[in-house]
């Protein structure tokens, strides 16, 4: 099923319907899941709290924190005192966009349904950003007001491109705070903004693994529809599930893991500043946690502290936001006994699409296309290609491509598929193995070597805590294979222990997929999320 008409828009400020990319250029939707036939007026904040509170989940838990805990009644209030704010006295108009800023936090949430449900548009952005990344959104998405941390507010004063509208929280609450605006406005309920499906709620920034962010348009519907399809097919989510994990709410493994999926639900989330690996192991132990979402770095650096902790309530581990080693998902299993959750998704897609649990995962692979996604390889013209072929990763579901005003829609979207930039392998079975991102394949003497592959043998070593392999230009093979590694505490990097790594890598994988030049490095660049920035190691070369 495709979707066709263009609905009447419930937003009076026509940025982002003017904005949106042509409808030629979007990919194909599809919606064959009876659960993601949703009605043409919808606002996915009142469907996800309001519709919660009218269920009768008002007094079930909705969000824990070490400021203590919040209702789905509480939280109902907030977000409409918050709404009230937003419409009341700072003025703003249906479709306006109003940057988010702050770390994971109850009134940071509370923000976000705010904006949503006021017929705003949301422009999360995460809190490490500096002053010229933030101008650089600020202008672009043509932002109408600012919610922002009180912590965070020094870099946000230093952008380009600041509104005159600007409420900070989470600071004193005095005069023109946000707690004091919204000490201000009655206590009253507020009716969501009646807004089409097709609305757009979301315009959300990818993470910058390539150096340049683009922003990526969602609307009402697709909010819901990633909490009717990953979290209910492969997750299988209940009410009565505690959800904990370290991804932003700016990022959007965030925003559905730690807020959305909870909602959808009825269960809870426990939203924390600044997790390490071990104070996330001592949560999950003090709030009796049972998901955990966290990117692969983190379990890797998890796996050896598991004994210190109570893990007995933990029953499900999601890895997202980068490759998921095969040797830490081994090892993950072994210190807890419970069998990760690997998942890809993406910024245009806004969640997970691709996944496998329980009895159905296979080591090594990222798992199948979840229920309501489709997914196959594509050759460089564009022709499918059959197991056992490396191939661009193309997909199709409910969500999909729709850059903010960017010519680079053309490349990610192709004949109505999604061109995700990751190579993958499938199997005779039809699961999908992770090789590389389709700019980060090496080759080398005509060989395609994939660096996490690589990355993967090299973090097998006991002296290696985390590695990020590229290709560097060579005269005599085109590339060769160059690691970037980061050695654990007490370590010394050596001409010895090199040629070490190099004889260890030959024996776990093929022989000539070994790294020629080894570099030791005291951290490695990452973006925000988690994820390796490979380009900036290349720059290095």
């Amino acid at each position: 099923m495709t979707a066709i008409a263009a609905p009447l828009s419930g937003y009076e400020d026509p940025f982002t319907v003017t904005h949106l990319p042509p409808r030629g250029l979007w990919p194909e939707l599809r919606f064959d899941l009876p659960e993601l036939h949703y009605p043409d007026r919808l606002n996915c904040a009142a469907e996800l709290l309001d519709r919660a509170v009218a269920r009768g989940w008002g007094g079930r838990i909705a969000i824990r924190s070490a400021g203590g805990d919040w209702t789905y009644a509480q939280l109902q209030q907030q977000v409409d005192r918050i709404a009230q704010v937003l419409r009341g006295p700072l003025g703003l108009k249906t479709g306006n966009r109003v940057l988010l800023r702050g770390a994971n936090h109850p009134m940071m949430a509370a923000c976000v349904l705010a904006v949503l449900k006021a017929g705003l548009v949301g422009v999360p952005t995460m809190p490490l950003l500096r002053a010229r990344e933030l101008g650089a959104i600020l202008g672009k998405a043509e932002v109408n007001a600012v919610l922002c941390a009180d912590a965070l507010r020094a870099e946000l004063e230093a952008a380009d491109h600041v509104p005159a509208t600007v409420a900070y929280f989470n600071g004193d609450g005095g005069p023109g705070s946000l707690e004091m605006l919204m000490r201000d406005v009655p206590a009253t309920a507020f009716a969501a903004c009646d807004t089409s499906a097709e609305d757009v709620c979301l315009i959300s920034f990818t993470s910058g693994t390539t150096g340049v962010p683009k922003g990526t348009m969602h609307f009402h519907r697709d909010v819901l529809a990633i909490c009717d399809c990953f979290p209910r097919s492969t997750l299988k989510s209940q009410h009565d599930d505690i959800f904990i994990g370290t991804p932003p709410l700016a990022f959007t493994f965030g925003l559905g893991g730690l807020l959305l999926f909870p909602l959808r639900v009825g269960a809870s989330t426990v939203l924390l500043e600044k997790l390490t690996p071990e104070t996330l192991l001592q949560a999950i132990a003090q709030y009796r946690a049972t998901i955990c979402f966290t990117a692969p770095t983190f379990y890797r650096q998890m796996t050896p502290l598991v004994p210190k902790y109570d893990l007995s309530t933990l029953r499900k581990s999601v890895s997202a936001g980068e490759a998921l080693p095969l040797a830490t998902r081994e090892a993950w299993q072994q210190a807890t006994g419970l069998r990760m959750i690997d998942g890809i998704g993406a910024t245009e897609m806004l969640h997970i699409f691709i996944s496998a649990a329980g009895d159905d995962i296979r080591p090594g692979a990222t798992g199948k296309p979840i229920p309501g996604y489709q997914a196959c390889l594509l050759d460089l013209d564009g022709n499918p290609v059959g197991p056992g072929v490396i191939g661009r990763l193309a997909v199709k579901g409910p969500t999909g491509c729709r850059y903010l005003a960017d010519e680079r829609q053309r490349d990610y979207v192709v004949n109505g598929w999604n061109l995700t930039g990751d190579a993958y392998e499938m199997d005779a079975d039809g699961y999908f193995f992770y090789r590389s991102r389709t700019d980060d394949m090496i080759i080398s003497a005509g060989y395609n070597i994939a660096g996490p592959e690589v990355e993967d043998a090299l973090l097998r070593h006991p002296a290696v805590a985390e590695c990020g392999v590229v290709g560097k230009p060579d005269d005599e093979r085109g590339q060769i294979v160059e690691a970037y590694v980061v050695l654990k505490a007490g370590v010394e990097g050596s001409d010895a222990l090199v040629a070490e790594l190099q004889e260890f890598v030959k024996g776990q994988i093929a022989p000539y997929k070994y790294p020629r030049a080894i570099r030791f490095m005291p951290a490695l660049p990452r973006t925000e999320t988690g994820k390796l920035q490979r380009f900036k190691l290349r720059e290095q070369g």
